[in-house]
């Protein structure tokens, strides 16, 4: 048998990122989330000032967390995080700064998205993101479902969400349901089949025009007659879907497009302004909603229908998106699912969609 080594025995001490961790030192463990919030908001901002009246704070106060961390990093780095400049100039971040600045939004990034993540799993707030138009469908909807959830304290959010970007604002998990529509095939063939989807109502295309009778005499536009009129075109989103299925990606060298629009209102506004005369394409619950005054219209205002020669031939079909078997992983009690549910029971009900 071995002898036992003489004296004190040695225990090994921890090797690797829990070494790192246990050995911290304390300029490090003395950073606080506040400066890293702080030092973020002054890189955006550039000057203590400006970053102290968007945080609510003195001016002092934001300067003394700078000094704090100018102290604490250049005894960890050898180097400081900001330099001032002068009166008046934006403060200089050092490459040790910036790097800084950059570990900080990841981390801040990381948590929040974590947090958002099991807030979301435990079913205590639900983010819902909704186009201006199908807004009032989901007012309806959640009163289907209000009384239980706030008794249950789940938090209700909603984010107004574009249609040429809302389906990137799922995907990245900014929300958990989406209220839009796409451009689809006449039929029953699958639709969004990448999403869980419910779908509610489905409507054609119109053009809304402040052309007259005279100048554009048609009752149905075709898909050659399309290609000479000045049209008003959204520069993204469902409706762009439509003209790009028919047209191609490249549609403007075929169309003659004489403004492109990022919101219905700024094209009422250009055809009621007679800036512009033309027609804009919109789905026909839209254009009725303007010539009804329900919308901000015009006189002289009309609808020209499109005609059955385009192809393929396409509806905007309106619905409720989620992440694809999301569902799945929490039970029928999960405000996800009450909601969806919610969503489904109204969809069935036949009530007219609200505008």
């Amino acid at each position: 048998m071995p002898s036992l080594p003489s004296g004190p025995l040695k225990v090994p001490g921890p090797e690797g990122f829990r070494g790192d961790l246990l050995a911290c030192s304390p300029d490090l463990l003395d950073l606080t989330w506040d400066q890293m919030r702080t030092l973020v908001v002054v890189h955006e901002e550039g000057t203590a000032l400006a970053a102290a009246r968007l945080l609510g704070r003195e001016q002092s106060s934001v300067q003394k967390q700078l000094d704090i961390l100018n102290r604490n990093f250049q005894a960890l780095t050898g180097e400081l995080v900001v330099v001032k400049q002068g009166r008046g100039r934006d403060l200089l971040f050092t490459p040790t700064g910036l790097e800084v600045v950059d570990r900080i939004r990841s981390t801040f990034s990381d948590w929040l998205q974590g947090i958002a993540n099991s807030r979301r799993r435990l079913g205590s707030t639900l983010t819902v993101g909704t186009t201006e138009f199908t807004l009032p469908f989901l007012a309806r909807v959640w009163e289907r479902v209000e009384s239980d959830l706030m008794a249950r304290e789940v938090e209700l959010k909603v984010v107004h969400v574009r249609t040429r970007d809302f389906r990137q604002r799922l995907d990245s998990n900014q929300v958990d349901l989406l209220c839009g529509g796409l451009a689809a095939p006449i039929g029953d063939g699958p639709l969004a089949p990448e999403y869980d989807f419910l779908e509610w109502h489905r409507e054609g295309l119109a053009l809304l025009t402040n052309l007259s009778v005279r100048e554009l005499p048609a009752r149905q536009i075709g898909v050659e007659r399309l290609r000479n009129l000045p049209l008003v075109i959204p520069s993204r989103g469902v409706i762009a879907d439509f003209v790009e299925r028919w047209y191609g990606t490249d549609f403007r060298t075929h169309l003659q497009v004489v403004a492109e629009i990022d919101d219905i209102y700024y094209g009422l506004a250009l055809l009621r302004s007679e800036m512009t005369r033309g027609c804009m394409l919109c789905a026909r619950s839209i254009g009725e909603a303007a010539i009804a005054g329900r919308l901000p219209g015009g006189e002289g205002f009309r609808l020209v229908d499109f005609a059955d020669d385009f192809d393929p031939m396409l509806q905007l079909v309106s619905g409720v998106f989620a992440r694809k078997s999301e569902r799945d992983t929490y039970d029928a009690s999960h405000p996800l699912n009450v909601l969806w549910e919610a969503f489904r029971e109204e969809a069935a009900s036949g009530r007219p969609i609200p505008l």
